[in-house]
């Protein structure tokens, strides 16, 4: 197996963690409910640690002496291997959910998979996310269902998050040749086996909600390739970046 490759997979998994978890932070001090707030902060900082523990891990791979922090704080968007669902903006409360609630619903299988691993170290990883992974798919479904299944006005706002973000569902599911040479080493799962269960978990929850899963199979894809970014991803990331690009080095 190549070292390339899994340094590749690697940040693929750290960067969709560390892009959703400061997406989630910028509700820190906006959400609707003190409740809500408190509850979103603590998913980034979940989010965030598993990112630390991804990226470090990228950086050992490596070999070129970058820890995690410089693999967050100074690469370029093009050297970001997230999905695009991940980077998309927050919007409202209820597109944030249902952003949260598609990505977990992979999350989990993806983990779940990853704590068989060949590599000791990722199915290390693996099985402390996936506890974590396990209640935010579990609070991230509940909600979708309560506002789903709620007023008019929150189930017309739901439906309208499902459609504007089904079409990033299928990146995560796309096999190419990093996740070729991953599952042919054992290190991680052709994510396309990872559907069937994605598949049974959103049809229960949008089925509860009272939502219409969009039938168009369509899927955005080049986000966890590097190849294609959405605008969005080069915004953010300056204001994420601001400090360490303006103070190169600064530490506490």
């Amino acid at each position: 197996m190549a070292e390339g490759a899994l340094f590749e997979f690697l940040c693929r998994m750290g960067d969709n963690t560390l892009v959703l978890g400061h997406r989630v932070s910028e509700w820190c001090g906006h959400a609707p409910v003190l409740e809500e707030d408190i509850a979103l902060a603590n998913t980034a900082l979940d989010l965030i640690g598993q990112t630390q523990m991804w990226l470090g891990l990228a950086g050992e791979v490596e070999g070129k002496g970058r820890s995690a922090d410089d693999l967050a704080m100074l690469r370029d968007a093009w050297d970001f291997r997230n999905v695009l669902l991940a980077e998309q903006p927050n919007g409202d409360f209820g597109q944030t959910m249902m952003r949260q609630f598609l990505f977990d619903a992979w999350h989990v299988e993806m983990l779940a998979a990853l704590t068989r691993s060949s590599d000791a170290r990722i199915a290390a990883i693996a099985a402390k996310a996936v506890k974590e992974a396990a209640y935010h798919v579990e609070r991230s479904g509940d909600t979708v269902i309560g506002l789903g299944d709620g007023t008019t006005e929150s189930h017309r706002r739901m439906q309208a998050a499902l459609d504007l973000l089904w079409p990033y569902v299928g990146e995560m599911f796309l096999p190419d040749a990093v996740d070729a040479a991953m599952a042919e080493a054992g290190v991680a799962p052709d994510p396309a086996s990872l559907r069937p269960a994605f598949d049974a978990r959103i049809g229960a929850v949008m089925a509860a909600a009272t939502l219409t899963i969009p039938e168009d199979d369509f899927a955005h894809k080049g986000g966890k390739s590097g190849f294609r970014h959405s605008e969005h991803l080069g915004h953010m990331l300056t204001e994420m970046q601001w400090l360490q690009r303006a103070y190169p080095g600064a530490s506490w």
